[in-house]
């Protein structure tokens, strides 16, 4: 009888994020896949789970993941983390899901911690349809997908690093218009939490003045 597959969310920074089922799940499991062993040993340890943990991150995900699925085949409950937040958003986690989905074995992903959510459903801006764009690509593609984007009319939701965050806001006054509402989160979920509002112009203005650190959400209103 096949295994089961575990997508299991960890806490974006407050670690009372963790679900009650979360915790159950990660001390149950027969193997622990962690893209930071580490960072999750932290985790593991605060809430007393005694589990096997593995590496398993978007370096060596192609080289395992065969053998993780035949694991799971073979009747083993593995579960996926990723260092914070749900596997597969901006994380490693879609190709071992997709791999498992693919071969018919059953996959699980819990509720749980995003940074995502909160930071839209905070920003004030429209959540009721909303789009998530992640990480825009760096170089090769980034200028053409912000001249389609400046046509979209749902909310827009982005990752972004702090080191980069003021260009990107700037890139965005260029593209989407000086005027355009937004709300950058940083730090979500933990001590130091903060949410900037107001025109593109002026929250860029703002972190031009106040060097950013942390993790980074820009929310973007949609086009008119």
């Amino acid at each position: 009888m096949a295994g089961m597959l575990y997508i299991v969310p960890t806490p974006v920074g407050n670690l009372e994020d963790m679900t009650l089922r979360a915790v159950r799940v990660l001390k149950e499991a027969d193997l622990i896949l962690a893209e930071d062993t580490r960072t999750t040993s932290v985790l593991l340890k605060h809430y007393d789970i005694q589990g096997r943990l593995q590496s398993h991150h978007k370096f060596n995900e192609h080289q395992t993941v065969e053998l993780v699925r035949e694991k799971i085949r073979a009747g083993l409950t593995v579960a996926l983390v990723s260092d914070a937040g749900t596997p597969g958003i901006s994380d490693p986690g879609f190709l071992l899901a997709r791999t498992c989905a693919e071969a018919g074995l059953p996959v699980q992903t819990l509720p749980g911690a995003t940074a995502c959510i909160p930071a839209v459903v905070s920003s004030g801006l429209p959540c009721d349809r909303f789009c998530f764009e992640g990480f825009l690509p760096q170089k090769k593609g980034r200028q053409t997908r912000l001249r389609l984007l400046a046509e979209e009319t749902r909310t827009m939701i982005f990752y972004e690093s702090p080191y980069r965050l003021v260009k990107t806001l700037q890139q965005f006054v260029e593209y989407f218009g000086p005027d355009r509402l937004c709300s950058v989160a940083r730090e979500i979920s933990k001590i130091h939490e903060e949410h900037q509002r107001g025109s593109l112009a002026e929250v860029a203005a703002w972190y031009a003045g106040h060097e950013p650190k942390g993790e980074i959400v820009i929310v973007v209103a949609g086009a008119p």
